[in-house]
């Protein structure tokens, strides 16, 4: 019984996670290939290139694609930062949290720090190159 909770956490809970995303996404798709079916059916003059491409998916701009770098960079940190923090205060009061209290948070914290750096430093870069080419036109 005790290696359910785990099994059902690890496993099952990201597969089904995984599963209603692709099938939302696949059901959106289906949808808007429908739509361009009918119209292209009807024929009733509508300009088949135009619905198309009114119907697609709306692109991000390139400062919208910035932004939400720099948010997950601070997130992921954050969330680092504070694992970690968690992780050292465990250890300094020695509660007993589990049979290793200090390695699971601190662990968990290093990789999402990681993350987040690695976020920043994409931003910092993207944010570089976007302004060049900015100066540029």
């Amino acid at each position: 019984m005790d290696i359910l909770v785990p099994i059902s956490i690890c496993v099952i809970l990201p597969v089904s996670i995984v599963l209603i995303v692709f099938i939302a996404a696949m059901n959106s798709d289906n949808k808007r290939a429908n739509i361009l079916i009918k119209a292209i059916e009807s024929n009733n003059g509508i300009d088949a290139d135009k619905l198309a491409e009114s119907l697609q998916k709306p692109k991000k701009t390139e400062r919208e694609i910035l932004n939400m770098r720099l948010l997950r960079g601070c997130i992921f940190s954050l969330v680092g930062l504070a694992l970690v923090i968690t992780g050292l205060v465990n250890l300094a009061t020695g509660s007993d949290f589990s049979s290793d209290p200090v390695s699971v948070p601190v662990m968990f914290g290093g990789i999402a720090i990681a993350v987040g750096i690695s976020y920043l430093i994409v931003y910092r870069v993207s944010r570089r190159q976007m302004t060049k080419h900015d100066e540029n036109r």
